[in-house]
């Protein structure tokens, strides 16, 4: 917490002897009797699921044993006081028992709140006066009572309980417990607490029986360093409990509290690897099955009170002399909370004791084991008070009153410097939140929370609200501000922004007109038809204007207490909130009808009422609310027109979206004719442009430019969708094949061996040779798959699309000249008039990089693809002379024959065109990217010389004239320059490799003795790029090159 008292001193030893406790001494009380604890529990409230729990969760704790931890805490710290301890009270000493007294409501120390050494309890309680609560008045008993406890359960609560006797003392020591009462006796401050906590006798008796143990020779031992869970698992024993099941449930109890407080909310940050948090935690688990064996002699035990002793006494840097055991958050505050509780009578769960001063001060003695403040106190009352005001059922308003108070209290420590402690900030932080969460909701919902009778919970509720909202929204975000500038951690907080309480009026009225709304059906519209509809619209017209008028009666006169304009608020939100639902039913009407026009004068009419009340409400304001009528929307019909044209404009282009979506969902590319080699998704698209474009000049409305751009700009997102759905056919670089890695020859190899041997290799070549006399036929077929034709359909859509966007301008060019006198009922924002060039013009551009995508895609695909095992695997393997490339160009050209047939004839230029690409990178790559199977000699440069031109002469001849012979020779550039590099000798491929490695890599000449770098990989290959030329000494098949690559780069042999 951060709040703890320091003091000198040690981690105690653990002391086996016991020595006598005194019977407590009896205190005379003028309010609190027997019959109290006699009396039957206050009437059970259902609890309020809204409210949310500010300080955590516990897991594993339920509330029974945080209340009796908190008891047997409580009892610890008071233990000097009288009717705790004995006839002399224990030396005690806290930093907070002297200190901070400010006469703060509901804060122990409160000048004459009680008696000196808490013995007579004061029947006029300060607090209570201070804090506005009523006095009990208590009807005398004739029942007599003894003294007694009930037990843990509330719903078990009896006084008249069995008393049991329990061993264990040690021998010659006595033990002495308050003796049972015949007689009505006022009860002492320690067992008005034990009673108001159900806590049993027994389990008193126990506690009293430790201490005992605990303290001998140590009366002046602090509070804070006694570890009252360890000090109990050490002196109780099984046979001190009921039964096994018993003492198992309670040594778990107190197990679980040591492990809330030491390993899950410590007061100190605990490292995983803690050995001692190692040891608990084997300990904990252990006890899950059995109870752990807490003997003089176990060793268990030891190893308990070690870690628990080490674990407590940590500092942030090692050992400390303060013991952090209760004062980790959130546990400190459960345990508090849980005391705080206790002041709530138990016959009457809406009043407080009048006892509460002299407990508020025996309470105030564990601050210094929980560290807590007076500050972090008036946090926890204020939200106990409130608690307990919701809990009861919000019957008394003194609670909420009180909460109040409190809460001002709070506002006045929340600008204290002293007080801007990083926990205590988290704390009033989640405080505020939970009881401003709580009381929005209920004001955001006035109409349904607050009838007119309960006009003074809601006086009360706001300013609790306000008081909340502004301590969260100014004095912790001052907080913060503060903290950040400092280089501290950040902690998000809420800070809307307006006036809250024209929030609640407006949060509120929407509610109440959406119940008016949904009783009409409202809701619903689309299910109604247009006069069903028209005629609820004009019922809820009425409807609110009966509403404003009982708002004006029975809340604005409360509410204008905060809100000077309040009934012009409510005016302003009702005139919004019809103004949504009448938005709401022309949003189901496609054209202006009787019905639709007799809805608007009723929507006129009323929209007059409620400026009438905006004006007579804001009479006094300096502008006569001017500011606040600007606020309300008109509800005009020439607007309303221009929302029905865009709605229409939007309906139309979502037809146009549908269908494509389902084109995405069922096209299969597959023309409906010959004559149409398109896909009919897009023929039904532009049908639907068509359509909307011609229906869209034909209503009879004036139409700006705005309105015309806005659908031409909506068709063409439509077909620009469309076409990217065409164009996603993957990329080409899908089909090229993985490079393989760079060798080097070598005459020796396994390769030559089993050529010269003609092994398994033969039996390949022969497969090979009668594969290519299969294509040497007379009749070869084209190798272009289904998928290749489809990319062929794809590419004939996307032109169709292109050709008809050239229709689409010229519908909108003459539609907008064909009528230029007709009036114009909306204004134009355009500064320039619209032109045929200013559609479409970003369709265009899209539509044709679509086109060359799918051109390259299909290139590659029916390249690297479809024509793969007569190209790419078969061309120039094992030798050049067995292995030409004439049976690859005659499935070429069937390839063409048959993409010239499909393609429609504006496709087909860039169609061949990339296939001419693809082309020449595949005999690029066998080439420079062959693999083991292909090896080049010098001599075999006129053959691939010839085939070179003859796959040049395929492109030239193909069709009429698709693609010129200078085109050709300029894409064949760069394969033609690595050809002729085919024919140079090795040692001039080794001396213009040598020249351009070390000019890329900018070493300067080749020195001898200089290492040559490898050169990158580029895949722009060409004659002037030394990757390129140490590729073709990689498939030169001789001994220079070989021994040059084995030098300069040591690239393995090919295997």
């Amino acid at each position: 917490m951060g709040l703890h008292s320091r003091y000198e001193s040690s981690p105690p030893q653990l002391s086996s002897f016991s020595y006598q406790l005194e019977s407590p001494r009896s205190s005379p009380s003028a309010s609190y009797s027997h019959n109290n604890a006699l009396a039957p529990r206050a009437p059970e409230y259902e609890p309020d699921l809204n409210l949310q729990w500010p300080f955590g969760k516990l897991d594993g704790l339920d509330k029974d044993d945080i209340r009796e931890a908190a008891y047997e805490l409580f009892f610890t710290s008071c233990r000097s006081s009288p009717g705790f301890g004995g006839q002399s009270a224990l030396a005690f000493y806290s930093s907070h028992d002297h200190h901070g007294d400010t006469g703060v409501p509901g804060s122990p120390g409160t000048p004459g709140s009680a008696r000196p050494g808490g013995v007579g309890m004061m029947t006029n309680s300060k607090i209570k006066r201070a804090l506005g609560l009523r006095t009990l008045k208590r009807m005398p008993s004739i029942r007599r009572a003894s003294l007694g406890g009930g037990p843990s359960s509330p719903r078990d609560f009896h006084v008249n309980e069995h008393r049991h006797s329990h061993g264990g003392a040690s021998p010659g020591i006595s033990f002495t417990l308050p003796s049972p009462r015949t007689s009505r006796k006022p009860l002492t401050s320690a067992e008005i607490m034990r009673i108001q906590m159900r806590v049993t006798e027994q389990s008193d008796h126990r506690l009293r029986k430790t201490l005992m143990r605990t303290l001998v020779g140590q009366r002046s031992r602090r509070a804070e360093t006694l570890i009252l869970p360890l000090e109990l698992l050490r002196h109780l024993k099984p046979s001190e409990f009921r039964d096994h099941a018993e003492y198992h449930y309670w040594q778990k109890r107190q197990l679980k509290i040591l492990e809330a407080a030491l390993l899950i909310h410590p007061a100190i940050p605990l490292e995983q690897s803690n050995p001692s948090a190692t040891k608990f935690r084997e300990i904990l688990q252990a006890n899950e099955d059995k109870p752990v064996d807490t003997g003089k002699n176990s060793e268990t035990m030891k190893q308990l009170c070690n870690s628990v002793l080490s674990l407590a006494w940590r500092g942030p840097h090692g050992t400390s002399d303060v013991c952090h055991w209760a004062d980790g958050y959130p546990l400190n505050l459960h345990l508090y909370v849980a005391l705080l509780q206790s002041v709530f009578d138990l016959k009457d769960d809406t009043a407080v004791l009048d006892e509460v001063d002299e407990l508020m001060e025996l309470m105030k003695k564990t601050w210094s084991t929980l560290g807590i403040n007076r500050a972090i106190h008036n946090v926890c009352f204020t939200w106990v008070l409130f608690q307990q005001y919701i809990l009861t059922g919000q019957t008394e308003q003194d609670l909420l009153s009180a909460s109040l108070t409190m809460l001002v209290e709070v506002a006045s420590d929340a600008k204290k410097p002293s007080e801007r402690e990083g926990m205590y900030v988290k704390i009033l932080t989640s405080v505020l939140k939970s009881i401003i969460g709580w009381s929005e909701k209920k004001l955001l919902n006035y109409h349904e929370s607050f009838c007119k009778s309960h006009s003074a919970m809601m006086e009360n509720l706001i300013p609790l609200a306000l008081q909340a909202r502004k301590i969260l929204d100014e004095d912790i975000a001052a907080i913060i501000a503060a903290r950040q500038e400092q280089g501290e951690g950040k902690l998000e907080i809420d800070n809307p922004s307006g006036d809250p309480v024209a929030h609640y009026i407006s949060s509120s009225l929407r509610n109440a007109f959406a119940k008016i709304a949904e009783s009409m059906n409202l809701e619903n519209m689309q299910e109604l038809g247009e006069k069903e509809a028209s005629e609820a619209l004009i019922l809820l017209a009425q409807a609110t204007e009966e509403l404003a008028a009982k708002e004006k009666v029975s809340y604005s006169n409360t509410l204008k207490k905060w809100h000077s304009v309040s009934a012009a608020v409510a005016a302003v939100t009702l005139h919004s909130c019809y103004g949504n639902a009448l938005q709401k039913y022309l949003a189901e009407v496609s054209t202006l009808s009787k019905e639709t026009i007799e809805v608007l004068h009723r929507a006129g009419k009323l929209e007059k009422v409620l400026v009438q009340m905006v004006v007579e409400d804001t009479v006094e304001c300096e502008d006569g609310g001017k500011s606040v009528v600007r606020e309300m929307e008109p509800y005009e019909v020439d607007s309303i027109i221009l929302r029905l044209l865009r709605k229409w404009i939007d309906d139309r282009l979502r037809k146009g979206k549908d269908r494509v979506q389902r084109a995405r969902e069922t096209e299969t590319w597959n023309p409906k004719s010959k004559a149409e080699p398109f896909a009919q998704s897009a023929v039904e698209l532009m049908k639907i442009a068509k359509e909307t474009i011609d229906d869209f000049f034909d209503i009879p409305v004036g139409l700006s430019d705005d309105l015309v751009q806005d659908l031409a700009d909506g068709v063409e997102r439509v077909i620009r969708e469309y076409s990217s759905f065409v164009a996603s056919c993957g990329t080409k670089q899908s089909y090229v094949p993985t490079l393989p890695p760079l060798t080097r020859c070598n005459r020796d190899s396994k390769f030559a061996k089993l050529w010269k041997r003609a092994g398994c290799n033969v039996a390949s070549m022969q497969e090979l040779h009668h594969y290519m006399a299969a294509i040497e036929g007379h009749h070869p077929r084209p190798s272009t798959s289904r998928g290749t034709q489809r990319l062929y359909i794809r590419l004939n859509t996307l032109h169709y699309l292109l050709s008809q966007l050239n229709f689409l301008d010229k519908s909108f060019a003459l539609a907008s000249r064909g009528n230029p006198t007709a009036p114009k009922r909306f204004p134009s924002t355009r500064k320039t008039p619209l032109t045929c060039a200013s559609f479409f013009e970003l369709a265009r551009a899209s539509m044709q990089g679509a086109i060359q995508h799918v051109a390259e895609v299909s290139a590659y695909r029916l390249v690297f693809l479809d024509s793969n095992s007569v190209f790419y695997e078969s061309l120039y393997v094992f030798n050049v002379a067995n292995s030409r490339i004439r049976p690859s160009l005659r499935i070429l050209k069937q390839n063409l024959a048959l993409m010239g047939a499909i393609l429609i004839d504006r496709a087909q230029p860039l169609a061949v065109k990339e296939v001419m690409k693809a082309a020449f990178e595949a005999y690029l790559m066998v080439l420079l990217a062959g693999g083991c199977t292909r090896t080049f000699y010098r001599q075999d440069f006129e053959m691939i010389e010839e085939d070179f031109e003859s796959l040049k002469r395929v492109f030239c001849t193909s069709g009429a004239g698709l693609i010129s012979e200078d085109d050709v020779d300029k894409e064949a550039e760069a394969l033609e320059g690595v050809v002729q590099l085919m024919g140079q000798s090795t040692e001039q491929l080794i001396e213009d490799f040598s020249t351009l490695a070390c000019e890329k890599s900018e070493i300067g000449g080749s020195a001898p003795g200089r290492r040559l770098p490898m050169p990158p990989t580029t895949g722009r290959w060409n004659k002037s790029d030394p990757n390129t030329i140490l590729r073709v000494l990689c498939h030169r098949n001789d001994r220079a090159a070989n021994q040059f690559l084995k030098r300069t780069f040591q690239l393995p042999k090919r295997r």
